[in-house]
């Protein structure tokens, strides 16, 4: 009995230290990093100077780290009284999955959805990175966006910093920067949740 709380309680350190900040597994690391958000929301702005992000600029941003497991974040990125994005980080055997889910008002999907890319190398406790995959490819293929298919996005989890990057090999380049320091009230839901 006493032998398997023992057990027990070395099976739960050392899954403690796998997925704490200073972890030996940087995945795991940035997965615990972005969990401890879970229920708050963080405003936010574009720092990048891509022409093509003109529409968004001077928007209010907010994302909210709205619901969070062992294995997947679901962080809804609100832009004006656009509600349409949610970004999803979930655990797979080979790394991290980014996907990004599209919602009309009335919760239908985009034509465009779920999109995304895993993470091809350990990155750090601070930065993923994630290469577009062959699903995302073939969806951007089909609806006539080629400039998408080299897409790499990246997270960056750092000090008071939450970052979102967009990288393409053309030049293009978006980021957007959130303050961790000031949690804000929670948005309303994104559509197509309940």
């Amino acid at each position: 009995m006493i032998g398997r709380a023992i057990i027990a309680a070395l099976a739960a350190m050392t899954a403690a230290c796998a997925t704490a900040p200073g972890g030996s597994d940087p995945q795991d690391a940035f997965f615990a990093r972005l969990s401890a958000l879970c229920g708050q929301a963080f405003s936010g702005r574009i720092v990048s100077d891509d022409p093509a992000d003109a529409d968004w600029r001077g928007k209010p941003m907010v994302v909210h780290v709205r619901e969070c497991d062992a294995n997947r974040i679901r962080m809804p990125l609100h832009v004006g009284e656009d509600r349409s994005r949610t970004w999803i980080v979930t655990r797979t055997d080979g790394g991290l999955r980014l996907k990004h889910d599209h919602r009309h008002e009335d919760g239908s999907p985009y034509a465009v959805t779920f999109y995304g890319g895993d993470t091809r190398s350990s990155g750090t406790a601070s930065r993923q990175e994630f290469p577009v995959d062959a699903e995302s490819i073939a969806m951007f293929e089909e609806e006539g966006l080629s400039a998408s298919v080299t897409n790499v996005w990246a997270m960056e989890v750092e000090g008071d910093l939450l970052a979102y990057e967009l990288r393409r090999p053309s030049g293009r380049f978006f980021r957007a920067e959130f303050d961790l320091s000031r949690p804000v009230p929670a948005p309303p839901p994104p559509w197509g949740a309940n």
